[in-house]
């Protein structure tokens, strides 16, 4: 028996969400319709989609065979639907991007704003998350990073360089001796990541330092800023950032500069969609105009 496209939708939301009751927030849907919806299923093509459990719904081996089909026809059908649309000179639909919260504190909003005004039909949101982004998940349609990944069939492009410098704030720094080379940061207090909550090594930027010992911790950029505002210590932070936050100082800045890139990653298939591709362009673009733009003020 081959799915119904509807079939393969309600598929691919209990794969995804991992429940029913997830399944049908995103489907609008009960989660008892749909819970009926996937055991016709399973019973048309004669075996089990999911592993249930309390924790659950997991796919078996055959859901996995299928998720790689469904994702397929996911794609093909919104080629389809683009290509009935028709060309158009502006955006428009909704579209989700995922990214760390440095990028999206500070960058992306920026960016989309100016994306927005161009495309006035075009509904962008922005997933901010301390973790890598599951694409697989459809949590967003496109995916900033600061590493490449290496697994999955994805598109990934290199977007820019971006710099991180040693900072403080004058309240922290105006009772200290002159911090003059990098043995001088012994005994100082630190800011930076919860370390068993870095989900990316790029990000473990205080070992690479050499600081093996962070006073005040956070998953999120904007709250490891505000501690170094409010004179809780030292912390590397992006240049971009700097411009927002006149009250931090760069430390040491011949001494200690780290680079990082950001990359965008998004679903192969995606790429025979124009609209996705243009949005694609117009962020990658954005994102190296700004990156250039703030660290210059920085």
């Amino acid at each position: 028996m081959d799915p119904h496209w509807d079939d393969m939708k309600i598929f691919l939301a209990v794969a995804r969400e991992e429940s029913l009751s997830g399944a049908g927030r995103v489907l609008k849907l009960d989660p008892a319709t749909v819970g009926r919806r996937i055991a016709r299923l399973e019973q048309a093509m004669e075996t089990p989609l999911f592993v249930k459990s309390p924790q659950g719904y997991a796919l078996s081996t055959a859901g996995e065979r299928l998720m790689t089909h469904g994702e397929q026809a996911e794609q093909a059908m919104r080629a389809a639907q683009e290509a009935m649309a028709g060309p158009s000179e502006t955006l428009s639909g909704q579209i989700r991007i995922g990214a760390p919260d440095g990028c999206a504190n500070y960058l992306l909003p920026q960016v989309c704003a100016d994306i927005g005004e161009a495309n006035p039909d075009l509904d962008i949101q922005i997933v901010a998350l301390p973790r890598v982004v599951n694409l697989s998940r459809r949590e967003a349609d496109i995916a900033i990073t600061v590493s490449p990944p290496s697994a999955g069939q994805l598109l990934v492009q290199k977007i820019t360089d971006y710099k991180l410098s040693l900072v403080g704030s004058r309240r922290y720094l105006k009772d200290l001796p002159p911090l003059e080379t990098v043995d001088d940061l012994q005994g100082q207090r630190m800011i930076g990541y919860i370390p068993d909550m870095i989900f990316d090594t790029e990000l473990d930027y205080l070992s690479e330092i050499g600081v093996d010992r962070v006073s005040l911790a956070s998953n999120s950029v904007p709250v490891q800023l505000r501690f170094v505002i409010n004179g809780g210590g030292l912390a590397m932070a992006h240049d971009f950032c700097l411009p927002s936050h006149r009250a931090l100082i760069k430390v040491l800045d011949q001494d200690i500069s780290l680079t990082r890139s950001f990359y965008l990653v998004r679903h192969q298939g995606d790429q025979r969609s124009e609209r996705l591709n243009r949005f694609a362009d117009a962020i990658a673009a954005g994102l190296r105009d700004e990156v250039a733009r703030l660290e210059a003020l920085a």
